[in-house]
C-alpha cells in the first residue's frame, strides 16, 4: 500500500491561499526527492509515500513527510494545511501550475478548473492485474459513502460554511468521470468505457478517470480516492489500514466466488451525497438495508467485519486505537467549525488546520 496526500498553501498573516507551490516543492524536494510535486493549481502540493507492507512503517513515513513539507513551507514564508477545501481564498480563478497538461486541462474543462481548489487523500493497494483490480473494485463500491463520512474534512469553501461535512466530494462530482465507479462486468467492459471516453474527448487521458475507485494508470495498484485530505497523520494511517483491510476482505470474497453487492447507481450516489453532508456527525445511508443509521455505529460494525483481515496484517490494535481516538474527539469537519466558534474568525480555522496538519491525532488543535 502507498498513499498520496494533497495540501493547500496559505499565507500565515492573511490566512488566504498563497501561490507558492513551485518554490515549496523545490524546497521540500531537498528532503523528499520525487516524493513531492505540484498539483493543478499553484496553491497545491502533493506528496507520495513509498510502497509499504507494514502499517507502522507507512505511519512513520507519512509523519516525516508532512514534517518535511511543513518545514519547506515555513522556509518560504508559508504554511501547509491538510483540508479538503480552502477556508479563505483570494477572489477569481486560481493560478494554474506550469506545464502542457495543465494548460490542456484549462482549455478542455474551462470553468471546472476554476474551482478545483480541493485536496484529497488517495490510498493505493497493490493488485496483480486489471481483472483482479476491477473485481475488488466491485466489492468496494458499497463502502464508498462510509469512507467519505469517515474522512470528511472540508466544511468551508472560500469564506463560507457550506453546511456540508465534505464539500470537496460535491465539487469533485462535477467532473465528467467522477464519483462512484460503475460495476464492471469484465476488463473488456472497463476498456470499452475508457476507449469511449478518450474517443469523445470526455477525458484527456487515463489519468482523467476520476472515479472514487480506479485502477491506477501508471502503477500496479487499485486506487481508492474517496477521502478528503485528512486532518492528521493518524487519520491517514487509520484510512490506509481500513482500506487495505477492505481490499483484502474483498479479494478473499473474489477468490471464494462470492458475488459483489450491486447497489443501484442512483442509490449509491445518493448515499455518497448524504455522507458528504453529514460526515460522522449524523446518519449515513446503510446500503445493505437502504435505511439511514448513525455513521459512527456503521464504522464500529465495519471494524467487526474487517476483523480477520486487520488481524492477518497485524493492524488490528493500531486501527482500533486510532478509531477510538477519532470517535472520542469527533469529526474533523466539526472540529473546524468548533475552531471558528471559539473566536468567530475563519483565520482561527486556518490556524487550527496548520496545527493539526503535522499532529499525530489526539486532540490536535481542537
Amino acid at each position: 500500500m502507498g498513499v498520496e496526500e494533497e495540501f493547500l498553501l496559505v499565507d500565515p498573516v492573511s490566512r488566504e491561499l498563497s501561490p507558492g507551490a513551485e518554490k515549496v516543492v523545490a524546497e521540500a524536494a531537498r528532503e523528499l526527492g520525487d516524493r513531492v510535486g505540484p498539483e493543478l493549481t499553484r496553491y497545491q502540493v502533493e506528496t507520495r509515500t513509498d510502497p509499504h507492507t507494514r502499517l507502522t512503517d507507512l505511519a512513520d513515513q507519512l509523519r516525516s513527510t508532512r514534517e518535511a513539507l511543513a518545514r519547506a513551507a515555513v522556509r518560504q514564508g508559508l504554511r501547509a494545511v491538510s483540508t479538503g477545501s480552502p477556508v479563505l481564498a483570494p477572489p477569481g480563478p486560481p493560478p494554474l501550475s506550469e506545464g502542457a497538461r495543465y494548460a490542456r486541462s484549462a482549455a478542455m474543462f474551462r470553468a471546472l478548473d476554476d474551482e478545483q481548489l480541493v485536496c484529497a487523500c488517495h490510498v493505493h493497494i497493490g493488485v496483480p492485474d486489471l481483472d483482479t483490480a476491477l473485481r475488488v473494485s466491485n466489492h468496494l463500491r458499497p463502502w464508498i459513502p462510509l469512507v467519505i463520512a469517515l474522512t470528511a474534512n472540508s466544511p468551508y469553501w472560500a469564506g463560507r460554511d457550506t453546511g456540508f461535512a465534505s464539500w470537496r466530494t460535491t465539487t469533485w462530482g462535477r467532473w465528467p468521470v467522477a464519483g462512484p465507479p460503475p460495476y464492471f462486468e469484465s476488463a473488456a467492459h472497463f476498456e470499452d468505457l475508457v476507449a469511449g471516453f478518450l474517443a469523445t474527448g470526455t477525458v484527456m487521458d487515463r489519468g482523467g478517470l476520476y472515479w472514487d475507485i480506479r485502477p491506477s494508470h501508471h502503477v500496479p495498484t487499485l486506487e481508492i480516492r474517496a477521502a478528503d485530505a485528512t486532518a492528521t497523520t493518524d487519520d491517514t494511517v487509520l484510512l490506509a489500514g481500513l482500506v487495505r483491510a477492505l481490499a483484502a476482505t474483498a479479494l478473499a470474497a473474489v477468490h471464494a466466488g462470492e458475488p459483489a453487492p450491486r447497489p443501484q447507481p442512483e442509490a449509491l450516489r445518493a448515499a455518497c451525497w448524504h455522507a458528504a453532508r453529514n460526515g460522522l456527525a449524523g446518519d449515513a445511508v446503510d446500503l445493505a438495508t437502504g435505511r439511514p443509521a448513525p455513521a459512527l455505529a456503521q464504522v464500529d460494525r465495519l471494524l467487526v467485519h474487517l476483523g480477520p483481515a486487520l488481524r492477518r496484517h497485524g493492524d488490528a490494535e493500531l486501527v482500533h486505537t486510532l478509531w477510538t481516538r477519532l470517535r472520542a474527539h469527533g469529526s474533523r469537519s466539526e472540529a473546524q467549525r468548533a475552531a471558528h466558534r471559539r473566536r468567530g474568525s475563519l483565520g482561527d480555522v486556518v490556524d487550527h488546520l496548520v496545527s493539526t496538519t503535522t499532529s499525530t491525532g489526539g486532540g490536535g488543535g481542537q
